[in-house]
């Protein structure tokens, strides 16, 4: 079997998140140098396991040169934005059972204000990622390596008054086999393929998994649901291809003689494909600022509580939509990379910013993000690019803090000629920052005013403590410090999303860049020419 080689057409992909300043006061460590198995030749031929190459690869990827796919490292030219806080390591030594137990032991190393900081960079061995972000396609038959896709519905364990969990939907996307079913924010789950012993049992515990597995792993589920009327409802799911609508609400309301444009965005799919052509995502945002801009809003609010990321080409598309026209052709943000990297940049075509190509039509007062701890990534990004050209105001509670990006190597293993794809590699290459300098947000963005979130309340129901607070902040200039307790005493039992309950889904987190990823390659042709 021999080492793998990258395939660089059409496969690599940047990942961006914001914001951090180069650690290079700490030195690359001497250590040992890698001995593949069976004592063959690096750049030869190896009786290694599939593993054991994809272990290797990575390992060079990051930390020597990615370059002729991990093999030429005579460039020094490694990827991972922390290579120099990183010890050499054999990856073919047996105390990493895998390539993640070896990026597991990694990430250990790199250190921010005395933190432990990669909490990031990961393999991803469906390729599922590619379909859902640069498509808009939820696909788990891509490239043959998953199910048959999904049932769209996004589920959590939330909070009553008295501090006992219930299961229920966060939401679920309207071209989904969930959405087409009519599933809804709040619903609460009563049984998993008519198991009711659904009680939360901690994070790894056997209630937990089994059934994580049933709605995140599985070709088929049945639900039954207390659905917002107190009406019991059961519904077998089969896990489908869809266009994803990245959409879940939208609607305007007339408050204090002011028009506010709403819309709960949960997604970031791509708005140009690979060949730069406009997808349905972007169709679906074109619409949607269309009736806002034929509206005449004063104030925005754009609902990101639960957008783990997605494509930058999108973010890139949302700030411009809102940012004022007076934004056109200045710095939207800027990139950092690591030390060899930015020696090369220019060759490889790496930008070092990205300029507003225009600015929006809505002439805005305010704009208003809802957040949450789910909040991610592209999210964090789109916020952050904002807030030197117009008044930005978050609502909701700390986002979750990523502000550093990947580039995705697509890691093939080649045995008798035969391409076999081994794994997506993410792992963290560079970060970025606003015009104004403003990055570093590792420990989350705080939102200038808290509110809960109360999944009790559908979508775009005023009720909601987020809501209230913007409504009250555009009439009289303040946010409502609290949830009134007139209001709790209205509506008992209110659900709540807590941090003590937790739900491992399948869902993206981070942000991808196809447009640099060609340039990318671009560079990496003109870089081997020149050797």
């Amino acid at each position: 079997m021999k080492f793998p080689q990258k395939n660089f057409s059409n496969t690599l992909i940047l990942l961006v998140i914001t914001g951090m300043s180069v650690l290079a006061s700490c030195k690359k460590h001497s250590g040992v140098k890698p001995q593949p198995p069976s004592g063959k030749d690096t750049f030869g031929i190896s009786t290694g396991t599939d593993e054991d190459s994809l272990k290797y690869l990575m390992y060079n990827i990051m930390q020597k040169s990615f370059v002729n796919g991990g093999r030429d490292t005579s460039y020094d030219l490694p990827t991972y934005y922390w290579y120099n806080q990183v010890p050499s390591l054999n990856p073919f030594s047996t105390r990493y059972a895998n390539a993640d137990s070896l990026l597991s032991i990694i990430k250990t190393y790199p250190k921010w204000n005395g933190q432990t900081v990669d909490r990031y960079s990961f393999l991803d061995r469906t390729r599922q990622i590619a379909g859902q972000i640069q498509n808009g396609i939820v696909d788990g038959n891509f490239m043959g390596l998953g199910n048959k896709g999904s049932f769209g519905l996004e589920i959590t364990y939330v909070a009553d008054d008295q501090n006992n969990s219930h299961l229920v939907v966060l939401y679920a996307d309207k071209n989904s086999p969930a959405g087409q079913q009519g599933i809804q924010r709040g619903w609460e789950i009563t049984s998993v393929n008519g198991n009711s012993n659904i009680a939360y049992d901690g994070p790894t515990g056997p209630n937990v998994t089994r059934i994580e597995n049933a709605v995140y792993n599985s070709d088929a589920v049945t639900l039954t649901f207390l659905e917002s009327k107190g009406s019991s409802v059961t519904v077998t799911l089969q896990a489908a291809q869809y266009d994803i609508n990245p959409i879940l609400f939208d609607t305007i309301y007339v408050k204090s003689n002011k028009k506010i444009g709403y819309f709960v965005f949960y997604i970031f799919p791509s708005v140009e494909d690979n060949n730069g052509a406009p997808t349905h995502t972007k169709t679906i945002l074109d619409n949607e600022f269309n009736k806002l801009s034929a509206a005449g809003i004063n104030d925005l609010i754009v609902d990101l509580r639960y957008n783990e990321g997605g494509a930058v080409t999108t973010a890139e598309y949302l700030d411009s939509a809102i940012a004022p026209a007076s934004a056109r052709g200045r710095v939207m943000y800027q990139y950092t990379y690591n030390d060899k990297l930015t020696q090369v940049a220019s060759q490889l075509g790496l930008e070092n910013r990205v300029l507003f190509p225009g600015g929006g039509s809505l002439h805005l007062d305010h704009v208003f993000f809802i957040v949450s701890r789910s909040t991610a990534s592209a999210s964090e990004l789109t916020l952050n690019n904002l807030k030197p050209y117009m008044d930005v105001k978050l609502v909701g509670d700390t986002t979750f803090g990523k502000p550093a990006g990947f580039i995705d190597f697509t890691i093939n293993d080649y045995d008798n000629g035969s391409k076999k794809y081994l794994a997506d590699l993410y792992a963290i290459d560079f970060t970025t920052k606003n015009a104004n300098g403003v990055g570093d947000y590792f420990n989350g963005i705080p939102p200038d005013a808290e509110a809960t979130d109360f999944v009790s309340f559908p979508w775009g129901d005023p009720g909601d403590d987020n809501l209230i607070k913007i409504f009250n902040y555009i009439s009289t200039g303040s946010f409502l410090r609290t949830y009134s307790q007139q209001r709790l005493a209205q509506r008992p039992n209110l659900l709540r999303v807590s941090p003590e309950f937790s739900v491992k889904s399948n869902r993206f987190n981070g942000m991808i860049d196809y447009r640099l990823s060609r340039q990318f390659e671009n560079g990496l042709n003109r870089l081997k020419k020149k050797k």
